[in-house]
Order: structure tokens, then C-alpha cells, then sequence
């Protein structure tokens, strides 16, 4: 049983945490295990549940590494994302050296065809490079 309220740290890092769950999750990992080939060393984050949100994982996690990537296969406007965000500003905003950066799908119905919903919808190389903007500019 997974216990309601309390995310799961997937991966330890130190340089950025990355907070994702359900099917992003795989991509999180995939692109973390990329990012440590780079020589980012990524933490993971897998919320489980969104409501409860377990706001002290998140805080412990982004006092840790100082950065913080939010990935959801859903749309940016409205998503959890955002309330993920407001919980990292609310208890650990000082901690931060960098906005909090969101990978998400982009602001459109899914397409039909294969290539553009692919194009539309996170990546690992769209959340490497949300990862390295953060990592490499600040």
C-alpha cells in the first residue's frame, strides 16, 4: 500500500531537484540517469499522491539541492505543478537559487498524430534542458 500524503524520494542528487509523478516518472528517471552522465547529479522526487501533498519532502529535497524542476504530463495553466510550486515558495523560498522551472504539455488538446502529440507532450530532453537552464545560468 502507498501511504497517503507521503512522496518517495526515487533517486538521491544534491544539484536539483526534480519532482514528477505517475507516467512522467519515467521520464524523470530516464533524464536524471542522462543528467548524471553530464555530471548533474538529479534528485527524484515521486509525489504518489497530490492530495495530501507532502510538502516536507518537497522542502527537505529543495533545501537540499537549491533548484527545482516540476514535471507533469498535463497542461501548465491549472495543473499540479503550480500548487507543487506554491508549497516550495510558501516553506522553502529562501533556499532557492534559481526560479523553480515547470516542464509540462504544451497549452492545446492532444493531437492525433503520433509526431505532433509527441512534440506536444513532456520529454526527456525537454526536462534536460530545464535542467540545465537552471543548473548552468544561475
Amino acid at each position: 500500500m502507498i501511504p497517503l500524503g507521503l512522496a518517495d524520494v526515487k533517486k538521491e542528487g544534491t544539484d536539483v531537484t526534480l519532482i514528477s509523478y505517475s507516467f512522467m516518472l519515467n521520464k524523470t528517471l530516464n533524464a536524471a540517469e542522462q543528467l548524471a552522465g553530464e555530471g548533474i547529479n538529479a534528485e527524484v522526487v515521486d509525489l504518489r499522491t497530490l492530495n495530501p501533498l507532502d510538502h516536507d519532502t518537497l522542502a527537505r529535497s529543495v533545501q537540499k539541492t537549491h533548484k527545482a524542476v516540476v514535471i507533469q504530463e498535463a497542461v501548465e495553466m491549472g495543473g499540479v505543478a503550480s500548487q507543487v510550486i506554491k508549497s516550495l515558495m510558501d516553506n522553502c523560498f529562501d533556499y532557492l537559487d534559481a526560479p523553480v522551472k515547470t516542464v509540462a504539455a504544451g497549452n492545446t488538446v492532444i493531437p492525433f498524430s503520433p509526431p505532433l502529440e509527441d512534440a506536444m507532450l513532456p520529454s526527456e530532453e525537454k526536462i534536460i534542458a530545464a535542467v540545465k537552464e537552471i543548473t548552468e545560468s544561475f
